[in-house]
């Protein structure tokens, strides 16, 4: 397939990847010691909040962004300095804070805690990103809800981005992907596509990455630390119905070489499945106003 998305052959052998630590407090600590233990390199957190015993919690109905912020950066912080410098470290805020919020954020840690940021802040306007732009020089990883070229053009154009997360199955395929792909290589950001879809998602995006030399790291869901897909028999329900997909090799996948896609579905077991309706939690402040997943 990649060699139909470009006039050129792969340009690598292996499409690399990041992973996920879920954990919070001191166990975001074990969960990335973990990961570099299997020897993941790229490393994605994801947002705290203390809970009234004093601990952590990875994800909590009630959600501060203040309190949020002071002890998401003490542990990353931490984590760095456990970790060392070799290690490429960054956070996932899933457009939950606004710009002062960010800015102070990123301005509690040392120069070179984070190597990206992904989505601090919503991005229906792009200015608010050039706002923000002048306040930190952290890198920013942004563009997974983007459905056209037309929504990264200010971001491409006006480099508010650093970093674009393209979502092949939300931006409208091989083509608009392709489009967003040169456009980005021309302004020096790389693709690093956001991927939580499932092995579909998963394969057209090692062909589109396969294809293009911009490319940074794919994300993957599936590692020692989480499982996305991980279903109520006890087995990952990704690899039921998707018997033949691709597969991860430690940290990268090998650039895909079986017919179309790479995949094969069972049929009988997919008709077999019940429609189950998912729906983003619904989150709220300590005053009770609603916020931002």
């Amino acid at each position: 397939m990649y060699r139909s998305t470009s006039c050129s052959v792969a340009s690598s052998d292996v499409i690399p990847c990041f992973a996920t630590a879920s954990g919070a407090g001191p166990a975001l600590v074990d969960d990335v010691k973990l990961l570099m233990q299997h020897g993941w390199t790229v490393i994605r957190t994801a947002p705290m909040m203390p809970n009234r015993a004093g601990g952590f919690v990875g994800d909590s109905a009630i959600f501060d962004p203040r309190a949020s912020i002071a002890v998401t950066a003490e542990w990353l912080t931490k984590v760095r300095e456990a970790c060392g410098s070799e290690l490429v470290l960054g956070i996932d805020y899933h457009h939950r804070l606004s710009i002062a919020e960010t800015a102070s954020f990123c301005q509690r840690m040392p120069a070179g805690t984070l190597d990206f940021l992904e989505e601090p802040i919503r991005d229906e306007t792009p200015e608010a990103y050039a706002a923000l732009r002048k306040l930190t020089p952290t890198p920013f990883a942004v563009g997974e809800e983007f459905a056209s070229k037309w929504q990264f053009l200010p971001y491409i154009e006006q480099h508010l981005t650093d970093f674009a997360r393209i979502d092949i199955c939300n931006v409208g395929g091989f083509t608009e992907a392709m489009k967003v792909a040169g456009w980005a290589e021309a302004h020096y950001i790389d693709l690093m596509p956001h991927n939580p879809l499932g092995p579909i998602c998963t394969a057209a995006t090692l062909h589109l990455a396969a294809a293009v030399p911009n490319f940074a790291w794919l994300e993957v869901r599936v590692t020692q630390t989480e499982n996305l897909y991980y279903g109520e028999s006890g087995r990952n329900d990704a690899d039921a119905i998707f018997p033949v997909q691709p597969q991860l090799d430690g940290t990268v996948f090998p650039v895909p070489t079986a017919p179309g896609l790479g995949i094969e579905i069972d049929e009988d077991l997919a008709q077999a499945q019940t429609w189950r309706f998912w729906e983003a939690p619904h989150w709220r402040r300590p005053d009770g106003s609603v916020t931002n997943w």
